[in-house]
């Protein structure tokens, strides 16, 4: 569990068949509805985001539960030369606290947690449909990968991705220089 004193945001690990995932979960597909015509398609197991494959997480401010995000290994995926893949799934912030750092600070909680369970590139799926979602992306340096997943042949999706680690002889993606490099 982590907190966020910028939003007053505190995250917490939970299991994906927890009750108060469920009914988030539940709010996303409702909001592809309303955005996609229907609910996300892509097979969802209980068992996917359990560890150390996989992560699903809440944020909460106060008791309310605002937001989630999950991460989880994929083998088949090949992207930005990475050795160790996870993606982010079930990205949700509920509208009351939408354009409040909410996103920001979950999807940062995603990053440090896949890698630190090993994870040197994140990539994800979103659509043209989710404006929103795709500037909170590429403003966190998210770039375009091959096309991966259940939407990987429909022309409004978007398939994203992150390294999380460099590689060899590279500056570290994630964190800046220091030094005197740096300020140069």
């Amino acid at each position: 569990m982590t907190s966020d004193r910028s939003v007053g945001l505190r995250i917490e690990q939970l299991p994906y068949a927890h009750p108060v995932v469920q009914r988030l979960v539940e709010e996303v597909q409702q909001e592809y509805v309303v955005r996609y015509g229907g609910p996300d398609g892509a097979p969802m197991e209980q068992t996917m985001f359990d560890p150390p494959t996989g992560a699903f997480f809440v944020a909460f401010l106060g008791e309310e539960p605002v937001a989630t995000g999950a991460w989880r290994t994929r083998d088949d995926v090949e992207a930005l030369s990475g050795t160790q893949v996870a993606e982010i799934k079930r990205m949700y912030v509920r509208a009351a606290v939408r354009r409040t750092g909410v996103a920001r600070a979950v999807l940062a909680h995603l990053e440090a947690t896949a890698a630190e369970a090993g994870a040197d590139v994140l990539v994800l799926e979103t659509g043209l449909r989710q404006p929103e979602a795709l500037r909170l992306y590429e403003s966190s340096g998210y770039v375009p990968v091959p096309a991966f997943g259940f939407y990987k042949g429909y022309p409004s999706a978007r398939h994203l991705g992150k390294r999380l680690r460099p590689l060899p002889g590279e500056a570290d993606p994630v964190r800046p220089a220091s030094g005197a490099a740096a300020r140069r």
